[in-house]
C-alpha cells in the first residue's frame, strides 16, 4: 500500500504543478440580442424564476416577503440577510435549510446556468440540499455562450465548481416532470443591476 501511495503522490505532484493547456475552441456565432433577456427566457423555460433588482434592499425585501422568520435561510452573500455558516459546519445540519442564497461568478444566457465554485458556496452540499436556492447575478456578468464561459474559467484552480441551471428536475417514462425530487424545488435568480 505504501508504494501505491508514493506513485499516486508523484503523479499528483507532476500533474498539479503543470496544468495541461486548454484545447482551442472553435468560436460559434450566437444570436444578437441582450444576454439578460435571453438568460431570463431560458431560465423560465427550465423552471427557474428571475427577479430584477436595482439594489440590495430590493433583494432583502423580496426574500422577507416570500419567507417567514420561521424559515431557515442561509446566505453566503454578505449584503443579503440570512444565517451564516462556519467552515467546519457539519453538512448533516443543512437538511432543514429552506433557502440558500449564493452569488456565482457569472451566468450563461444560452442555457440559463450559473458558474459557482466552492469558495462561494460554503459547503458543496448547500446548493443541492436546500429546499430552494437563490442566486444573485450581476447583469454585467451574464455571458452569451458556454464557449465564453469556458474561456472565462480557463485553468482556474478550484477544489470544486459546478454549473447550476434551474431547480432539480426528473421525469419518468410517462413524461411526468417533477421539480425538486433530488435537489431544490425552485431557483430564483436575482438580476442585480451592475451599477451597484
Amino acid at each position: 500500500m505504501e508504494s501505491r501511495a508514493k506513485i499516486l503522490e508523484a503523479l499528483n505532484k507532476k500533474f498539479t504543478d503543470h496544468p495541461a493547456p486548454l484545447p482551442a475552441l472553435k468560436s460559434f456565432p450566437y444570436a444578437a440580442g441582450d444576454p439578460i433577456d435571453k438568460f431570463e427566457f431560458v431560465l423560465r423555460g427550465i423552471g427557474g424564476t428571475t427577479v430584477r433588482a436595482s439594489n440590495w434592499q430590493e433583494i432583502n425585501d423580496y426574500i422577507r416577503k416570500e419567507y417567514t422568520p420561521e424559515n431557515r435561510i442561509i446566505s453566503l452573500v454578505e449584503q443579503v440577510e440570512g444565517s451564516a455558516i462556519t467552515p467546519d459546519s457539519d453538512p448533516h445540519t443543512f437538511e432543514n435549510v429552506d433557502l440558500v442564497i449564493l452569488q456565482p461568478h457569472f451566468a450563461v444566457a444560452e442555457n440559463g446556468a450559473a458558474w459557482i465554485t466552492s469558495d462561494r458556496m460554503g459547503d458543496r452540499a448547500l446548493p443541492f440540499i436546500s429546499q430552494h436556492i437563490a442566486l444573485v447575478v450581476t447583469t454585467d456578468s451574464i455571458l452569451h455562450t458556454m464557449q465564453e464561459a469556458y474561456e472565462k474559467i480557463g485553468n482556474a484552480n478550484h477544489p470544486f465548481g459546478t454549473f447550476i441551471a434551474g431547480p432539480s428536475k426528473t421525469a419518468d417514462i410517462e413524461q411526468s416532470l417533477v421539480l425538486g425530487a433530488h435537489g431544490p424545488k425552485s431557483m430564483t435568480v436575482f438580476l442585480l443591476s451592475h451599477q451597484i
